[in-house]
C-alpha cells in the first residue's frame, strides 16, 4: 500500500493516536481529513498539520454520520484511506453493585464496533472506486487478551477484531486492503485512567501503521502486542495473566 499521495479520514482525529497519525501522513505528503465531536479540539490540531482539514461529526449519531459521508462525496472524491480511531472506554469492575455495566458496555459497542461498522458501509463504494484503497480499523491488545480493568471495553475490540478479519476476506479481490492495528497501552488522555503514562508513546502506534501499510502487514501488533500475542497462541490463560499482572 503507498503512503504518499493519499486523501486520508481519520476519526478521533484531534488528539492522541489520531493527531500523531494525521501528523506523520501529512508529512509523508497525504491529505488528511480530521473528524470528531469538538471543533475546538479539531480546529487546533488542523491548525498545526500541513495540508489538513477537519469537518465535525459524531460517528455515533446516524444523522451525523450521513452529513459526513456527504461532505467526503462532494468535498472529497479522492478519498482513498479510512482509519477508523475514535473510541469510549470505561474503566470499572464488573461486579461492582455501583456500576451499571450495561450503560457502559451499550457506550463502547457503540462507538468502538457498531459506528466503525456504519461509517466502513457508507464510505464503502466510493473507497472500491478507486484504484487503490484501504481501510484501518484501531483494535487494542485487549482483542485478544481481556483486560480486567476494562471489561467491556476488551470485549468490543475482540468484536471488531472479527469484524475486521471477516471484512478482509470479503475485500481480498477488490482494490480495497483491509488493515488492523493492535497497540498496548498508549501515553494519551484517553488512558489517563489506568495509568496511559506507562505506555508508549502515540508516534509510536502512528510510526507502526505507517510501516505496516507499506509492507500490506494486514495485522499490525504494536510494540509488547507482538510479544503478548505469542503468549496467547501458545496459552490464552498464560496471555491473559501476564496482561492482567495475575500470579
Amino acid at each position: 500500500m503507498k503512503t504518499s499521495q493519499n486523501t486520508i479520514l481519520i476519526t478521533g482525529g484531534g488528539s492522541g493516536i489520531g493527531f500523531e497519525m494525521a501528523k506523520l501522513f501529512s508529512q509523508q505528503g497525504n491529505q488528511v481529513i480530521l473528524t470528531g465531536r469538538t471543533e475546538q479540539k479539531l480546529q487546533k490540531a488542523a491548525s498545526e498539520i500541513p495540508n489538513s482539514s477537519y469537518i465535525v461529526a459524531d460517528v455515533t449519531d446516524e444523522a451525523s454520520v450521513a452529513a459526513l459521508v456527504s461532505t467526503i462525496e462532494q468535498e472529497y472524491p479522492s478519498l482513498n484511506v479510512l482509519i477508523n480511531n475514535a473510541g469510549a472506554a470505561s474503566y470499572y469492575s464488573l461486579t461492582s453493585p455501583a456500576v451499571n455495566a450495561y450503560s457502559k458496555a451499550k457506550d463502547e459497542i457503540e462507538t468502538n464496533y457498531l459506528s466503525i461498522i456504519r461509517l466502513t458501509e457508507a464510505l464503502l463504494p466510493l473507497l472500491q472506486s478507486q484504484t487503490q484503497s484501504a481501510i484501518v480499523n484501531v483494535s487494542s491488545v485487549v482483542s485478544f487478551a481481556p483486560a480486567k480493568a476494562i471489561p467491556t471495553y476488551s470485549a468490543s475490540k475482540a468484536a471488531l477484531h472479527s469484524y475486521t478479519y471477516l471484512l478482509r476476506e470479503e475485500l481480498k479481490n477488490s482494490s480495497v486492503k483491509v488493515f488492523e492495528i493492535m497497540p498496548p497501552l498508549v501515553n494519551t488522555d484517553f488512558a489517563k485512567e489506568i495509568g496511559g503514562e506507562n505506555g508508549i508513546p502515540p508516534l509510536e502506534v502512528a510510526e507502526a501503521l505507517a510501516e505496516g501499510l507499506t509492507n500490506d502487514q494486514f495485522e499490525i501488533r504494536v510494540a509488547v502486542t507482538a510479544q503478548l500475542y505469542q503468549l496467547f497462541l501458545q496459552s490464552p490463560d498464560t496471555a491473559f495473566k501476564a496482561l492482567n499482572a495475575i500470579e
